[in-house]
């Protein structure tokens, strides 16, 4: 307003501060904040790979790269720039109640969590994608593409999942011809695993099974084009990778599982 009235009626920068009522000292001074421009697009670049985390979720990958900056900021930044999600899905609004008679994962390999996802090549043909999870540390020790699944395959899976990982006091799954099969039966008796069916038509039953999948499925199935099982299967192992050793999640401190699982490795037998 000050250069204004000097353009407009060539008054001095005193007399248009006397007029406003405006101290000199507030017209000449200028903000010393340094540039947000780097931390805009280090911010936008992070959403721009990573299309389903939010202002959250960026700030702890902020803070692991060394940025000085607390959530007020990023989220501040995240939201001049546009980058809010928009399209999550709205919620049920049922009362889900959880099984009285679980107890929650207490340790690794306590709690494992077992579903199938569903998607479609380029060309249309049908791939089904078996998750695993574990319900404690979060780590996931699998993510399996095929053009189909059978029981036997699930077995084979397993197999080669709990040579790497271990095998589980548990595993949660739901009544999928898959999954109620006497080939898994076998394995699971073989193994002393105890199998948690959910009840038909309680996918709550096995709530983190479907928590998982929508991550999957929101950060990873639907955000690719598969050319190929082959493609499908090694997006989805790079997702898997992701997941387990970048991805922090909230539930555990905002850790990795691997990190997670190196916390507290010297007061868990299981992790030895």
């Amino acid at each position: 307003m000050v250069d204004y009235l000097q353009g407009a009626f060539r008054v001095s920068i005193r007399r248009g501060c006397a007029l406003l009522g405006l101290q000199k000292s507030t017209y000449y001074y200028r903000a010393r904040r340094p540039s947000q421009a780097a931390l805009r697009l280090r911010i936008r670049e992070i959403a721009e790979t990573r299309v389903r985390y939010g202002y959250r979720r960026i700030h702890v990958l902020l803070r692991r790269e060394g940025w000085a900056v607390n959530a007020k900021r990023v989220y501040r930044l995240y939201f001049e720039e546009g980058l809010q999600i928009r399209n999550k899905r709205p919620k049920r609004k049922v009362a889900a109640k959880l099984r009285e008679d679980r107890r929650p994962a207490s340790g690794p390999n306590d709690v494992w969590a077992m579903d199938f996802l569903s998607d479609q090549l380029f060309n249309g043909s049908k791939i089904r994608v078996l998750t695993i999870a574990d319900a404690f540390t979060k780590l996931s020790p699998a993510i399996d593409v095929r053009s189909r699944y059978t029981a036997a395959d699930v077995v084979a899976t397993l197999e080669r999942v709990t040579r790497e990982h271990g095998i589980p006091r548990s595993i949660r799954v739901d009544q999928g011809p898959e999954f109620i099969s006497k080939d898994f039966d076998l394995w699971a008796w073989m193994n002393g695993v105890i199998l948690d069916f959910s009840r038909p038509g309680k996918p709550t039953d096995n709530a983190f099974a479907e928590a998982f999948n929508g991550k999957v499925r929101a950060e990873c199935i639907d955000q690719n084009w598969f050319l190929s099982v082959e493609d499908a299967r090694l997006k989805c192992e790079a997702y898997r990778h992701e997941y387990n050793h970048e991805r922090p999640h909230s539930s555990i401190g905002n850790k990795t599982p691997i990190e997670f699982m190196k916390a507290i490795s010297i007061t868990c037998p299981l992790m030895a």
